[in-house]
């Protein structure tokens, strides 16, 4: 069976330069290069992926670039794979200047994978993996197109092409393959599915990709920010789908990086309770920024859990309980220990020590597996908000007044 490969995509902009069919082109190789790489851990192999290198996408194992790959996405997916196609002769271009800078290892395989499809009888069709695979009559067919065609967008491919000897011609295409008819951006999804089957629960596969997905993206846009190009390893990947599953657990929670490195609007969260509460106990600007990250990751977390089925709203209920119950532990002995002590200034210092411990020391965690200090710290902070927890001892009180005046 053939081994799924990474793909590149080269999109021609339309002429009303609407640049949908582009955006699409560049997803669709990022997201089929995932499905491929996740084929490939199934085969326990160790490899790189590189982009923008010695090509689109290089598939790199053991120090070797054993496997070229070039992709075009189409919206329209009856597009034909004609002889004289743009796609096959862009990517026969490059495969063939390769060849005469003598880039290439020996073992080298070059891809082209299309969603649209090839006719029978046509180049494509006889390079295509199995079935009507004949190299000797695409490797005609191509030469007839590249001596008598006149068109002039294809010409440095076709004098690319002439320039290798009918040798070199023929060893080229018996190690190019054909993909057509293969799936778009959205039918990538189905694969992926497959592909992850076993990893998890199968009502929890959509959340596994929707999270593998959002780190794969990130990664790539560093690898082709770095000036080195320093390649994806496969370890990498490997350890991100075991960092998900173990997250996935009964006993565990999945913490996304896209919450926690979104940043937050301190002016939106300026006029909330939680923020009041702390300006009445003059806590420092820095903490309350603070604070409001906290109570921002908090809130999205547990909103996702709840939506994705990690969580069912008795278990956050009974969690905050636990969290009310441990507060008022500690204001209760600060109270106690305040007694008739009327200086504001050192009732907000003992104010400002309990809210220390909510900083620093509270650790009631919500599920064993998950132990990120914002879950308990934010989760205090919507109490806060709620006016079930609080750091001043008249609170109450003092929030009604604020409240009230505003």
């Amino acid at each position: 069976m053939l081994t799924l490969p990474i793909r590149a995509v080269e999109v021609g902009m339309p002429s009303n330069f609407d640049a949908t069919a582009s955006m699409l082109g560049y997803l669709f190789q990022a997201r089929y290069a995932l499905l491929d790489a996740v084929v490939r851990l199934h085969k326990d192999s160790v490899f790189t992926v590189a982009i923008e290198t010695l090509d689109d996408v290089v598939f790199d194992t053991q120090g070797s670039a054993t496997e070229l790959l070039q992709a075009k996405h189409h919206l329209n997916s009856a597009t034909n794979l004609t002889d004289a196609s743009a796609d096959l002769w862009k990517s026969l271009r490059i495969w063939c200047e390769g060849v005469t800078d003598g880039r290439w290892p020996d073992d080298t395989v070059f891809y082209l994978l299309t969603t649209g499809q090839a006719a029978d009888g046509s180049v494509a069709a006889y390079l295509r993996a199995k079935t009507t695979r004949d190299v000797t009559k695409a490797r005609q067919r191509l030469d007839s197109v590249a001596q008598s065609s006149t068109s002039t967008s294809n010409a440095t491919a076709y004098a690319a092409y002439l320039a290798l000897t009918q040798a070199q011609r023929e060893t080229l295409l018996d190690r190019t393959v054909v993909l057509d008819r293969s799936p778009n951006i959205v039918g990538v999804e189905t694969g992926m599915r497959e592909a992850l089957a076993l990893a998890v629960e199968k009502d929890r596969v959509p959340q596994l990709i929707t999270r593998l997905e959002g780190w794969w993206f990130q990664r790539v846009v560093r690898h082709l920010m770095d000036a080195d190009k320093r390649p994806v390893l496969s370890e990498e990947l490997q350890h991100e789908i075991d960092l998900i599953r173990d997250q996935f657990r009964s006993s565990n929670l999945p913490i996304d990086e896209d919450i926690l490195s979104r940043e937050i609007d301190e002016e939106a969260f300026s006029s909330y309770v939680f923020v009041e509460q702390l300006r009445l106990i003059d806590i420092a600007d820095r903490r309350v920024l603070a604070a409001m990250r906290q109570y921002f990751r908090a809130f999205e977390h547990r909103s996702r859990w709840l939506r994705d089925g990690f969580l069912m709203a008795g278990d956050l209920d009974a969690y905050d309980r636990r969290l009310v119950e441990e507060w008022e532990l500690h204001f209760d002995a600060m109270v106690d220990d305040l007694g008739n002590e009327e200086a504001e200034d050192a009732i907000r210092a003992a104010a400002r020590r309990l809210y220390g411990w909510a900083e620093r020391e509270a650790e009631l965690v919500l599920r064993a597996g998950c132990r990120e200090p914002f879950v308990t710290r934010g989760s205090l902070q919507l109490l806060a908000d709620k006016v079930k927890v609080g750091w001043h001892p008249q609170f109450l009180e003092r929030l009604t007044l604020t409240l009230e005046d505003a």
